[in-house]
């Protein structure tokens, strides 16, 4: 019987409480008997695809579809009439699309990867700060053509996401948007928004099409053209989910600090607006809404039971962490205590996504290590 030893990750009180992390346990039983890999059969698969689809993926483009479009209203409020009350609003629905965006974007497969939809929603990372540029270029000659957000989807997607608009409100110079009724910055700010609802529309659209892209989800085949058979299906849904968690410690965390390595503040995804720890936490939600929601733990042979414990507990021990983190990146990435939560943060995505590859994946007969990009 092949297991790994338990490890044991110390953090302030979680020391104190004894926590012990178990990492993933390949193909082989911790309670006992030999486990047995689970029949991918059309009907099973079909079930969880469909839960996948109908109560994770198509509500959360609907939220943020409306998150996104209160954004963009209460910023076209705001700079009619700027007000200490209005620009707390302005923040608050900020901070909601952030989080309902950061839920769904684990999802980057599908609808959302063509016509460069992700990219026009969130363009990051913008490692050599083209896109800050050309946000900043813009803002500095007012072209009224770029307050018209019925236009912004045929110019650069670096103009019309998430970064424009953090900018435009939290960026150098927004201190004006206070003093200056229906300015161009803030004009253009409620333009990227409503933009950006245009688009999660898009999504919404694409999604709630009963003969388009979830009708492949659900019903894999060797007719269908995106997953041929349950076993595809499956592998795509676990992709998520390996790579969603991925994202998380490769594009976001280690992308502004590294243990042990220079740490970069200012690279951090919405920094400007201390909305990075909001992103990530939603991220992490959405990886367990996912796995929680679609019924893909029941595959796993009660044997090995242990494999969905371990996911569980490592994205509740992430969830109870990342938002406790210091929202100001520069006091986050110098300061011991707050280091030490984000190296917790850096060795539990690296778990977690053993524990989905070759935990989860080997109990369901994918095996471990299995290329979810290719089909290998």
């Amino acid at each position: 019987m092949l297991t790994r030893r338990p490890t044991f990750h110390r953090f302030g009180t979680l020391l104190a409480a004894g926590l012990l992390l178990t990492a993933s346990l390949p193909a082989a039983a911790q309670e006992g008997g030999a486990p047995v890999l689970p029949e991918l059969t059309d009907e099973i698969v079909t079930g969880i695809m469909t839960r996948a689809v109908d109560d994770v993926i198509r509500p959360g483009y609907r939220a943020f579809q409306a998150s996104a479009g209160a954004l963009a209203e209460t910023t076209a409020a705001f700079c009619k009439v700027p007000s200490e009350d209005g620009r707390k609003a302005v923040d608050d629905a900020f901070r909601q699309a952030v989080t309902d965006w950061g839920h769904i974007e684990i999802v980057r497969i599908g609808p959302v990867i063509e016509d460069n939809r992700f990219e026009r929603i969130l363009f990051y990372p913008d490692r050599k700060g083209t896109g800050l540029k050309q946000v900043q270029a813009l803002l500095q000659k007012q072209d009224e053509a770029d307050t018209k957000a019925e236009t912004m989807g045929g110019k650069s997607v670096a103009i019309q996401g998430f970064g424009a608009i953090e900018f435009a409100l939290y960026g150098t110079g927004s201190e004006t948007l206070m003093n200056t009724p229906d300015g161009f910055r803030c004009r253009y700010a409620a333009a990227v928004a409503t933009h950006i609802e245009t688009t999660a529309g898009q999504l919404v659209a694409a999604w709630d099409a009963p003969d388009d892209v979830q009708r492949d989800w659900k019903h894999p085949g060797p007719q269908n053209p995106v997953f041929r058979t349950a076993k595809e299906a499956m592998t795509a849904l676990l992709g998520i989910l390996v790579h969603g968690a991925e994202a998380v410690r490769d594009q976001r965390i280690e992308t502004f600090y590294r243990n042990g390595g220079i740490a970069r503040p200012k690279s951090a995804v919405f920094w400007r607006s201390g909305n990075t720890w909001t992103s990530i936490t939603a991220n992490i939600d959405g990886l367990k809404t996912l796995f929680d929601k679609s019924g893909m733990a029941d595959l796993v042979d009660p044997n090995v039971a242990s494999i969905n414990g371990n996911i569980e507990f490592v994205l509740n021990s992430l969830h109870r962490i990342a938002p406790t983190i210091d929202p100001d990146m520069e006091k986050a990435v110098s300061t011991p205590a707050e280091q030490q939560k984000i190296n917790f943060l850096l060795v539990n995505t690296r778990d977690l996504i053993v524990s989905l590859d070759g935990g989860y994946g080997g109990a369901i007969g994918l095996g471990s290590g299995f290329s979810f990009s290719d089909g290998d």
